[in-house]
């Protein structure tokens, strides 16, 4: 089944013409639980694997013998799916409680010692016939994701990524089973397998990245500034704004501006904000724009030749929020509440976002990560 994001509420670029240079596309990739395949796009499904290239492993030191037993991870997901889909209302039965009572995190592996190599879990899998926002190195098609599921790494104390770029034809006898870990550090470092619908949308640059005077115009707009009245909110009627008498970036002058927020706001059925709904598209996703919601804008260089990295790919917790419902598709609005649809892949890294940039320069150049 495809998925459809609805139309933004308002039509940004028509709000505020200056946007036209600050968008960029992205790919949803609308993650929902399934069975893909080895040649199948996929969160956590099986990987296109040659059968006779070693699987990558951690080495880096630290403790891997303890934490959440992997298929206790997978069963309790299943037994409390389970019950939410049979009845929300009664929830786990007394047996499936006595069940989810024994998966508790533990030493399970006491023989894994800490510098022992462990292999690394298979977190997604992305074809460029796919995944159009999807740029690699010169002449391959398919990125792997894999992570080590410790969340041990580095200053940030993160999972370790890492890429694997192919050519998916040159690919020959496939490997028929995936090595895993046997211990976990989170079980919110597992994701749960998924089919992708991927969908290229439009997307906007963070308000804290516009320029000054566009800045301004959409605080002003979504602060209902456009009747006349000045910065604190107090109409004069004399028809100064925030800006006095000067036009807000992308308007000939004041009163076109003026009459474009007020077209707007007519339309409106529910509030309406830059944010959450015409800037940045939630969930999983490929390219598209850095949400900084929860600190200031860092800039994230390529530590081999400095270029700017923007975000190959979005790990998001969850596929929206209470202040994003817009982007909600279409197809999933008449299931919503659903945790499978909502939060299908079950991951939450950092704060519940994690980005992996790569260089445009060179995508073979190291990548780094980034947390909100």
């Amino acid at each position: 089944m495809t998925r459809t994001t609805p139309p933004r509420p308002v039509d940004a670029e028509a709000l505020f013409p200056a946007l036209a240079g600050h968008r960029r596309t992205s790919t949803r990739l609308h993650p929902r639980p399934g069975t893909p395949a080895a040649d199948d796009s996929s969160v956590a499904g099986p990987l296109l694997w040659p059968a006779g290239e070693p699987w990558p492993v951690c080495t880096v030191a630290h403790r891997k013998g303890r934490g959440h037993l992997l298929s206790d991870v997978r069963l309790r997901r299943r037994v409390l799916d389970g019950a939410w889909h049979r009845d929300p209302a009664t929830g786990p039965t007394d047996a499936e409680r006595e069940v989810l009572g024994s998966l508790r995190p533990g030493r399970h592996a006491p023989h894994i010692g800490d510098a022992d190599p462990v292999p690394l879990l298979a977190v997604a899998q992305l074809f460029a016939r796919d995944v159009p926002d999807l740029t690699g190195p010169e002449g391959c098609d398919l990125l792997q994701v894999l992570w080590c599921p410790f969340e041990a790494h580095g200053p940030d104390r993160s999972v370790d990524v890492v890429l694997k770029w192919r050519r998916a034809g040159d690919v020959g006898g496939v490997l028929a089973v995936m090595p895993e870990p046997v211990v976990v550090g989170r079980a919110e470092c597992v994701p749960n397998a998924c089919v992708l619908h991927p969908e290229q949308v439009v997307e906007h640059e963070y308000e804290g990245l516009l320029d000054e005077d566009l800045q301004e115009s959409v605080e002003a707009w979504e602060g209902g500034d456009d009747e006349g009245e000045d910065g604190d909110g107090n109409g004069d009627g004399d028809g100064d704004s925030a800006w006095g008498t000067r036009a807000p970036s992308g308007f000939g002058t004041y009163a076109e501006y003026a009459a474009a927020m007020a077209a707007a706001h007519a339309d409106e059925d529910a509030e309406v904000t830059y944010r959450g709904d015409l800037s940045i598209a939630p969930g999983w996703k490929v390219g598209g724009f850095a949400s900084w919601h929860l600190t200031d804008p860092a800039d994230i260089d390529c530590g081999t030749c400095g270029t700017p990295m923007p975000p190959l790919l979005t790990v998001a917790a969850g596929e929206w929020d209470g202040g994003c419902e817009s982007w909600i598709p279409l197809e999933d609005r008449a299931a919503v509440p659903d945790s499978r649809i909502s939060d299908p892949t079950g991951v939450h890294l950092g704060r519940g976002l994690m980005r992996v940039h790569t260089c445009p320069a060179s995508p073979a150049h190291p990548h780094r990560l980034s947390f909100q």
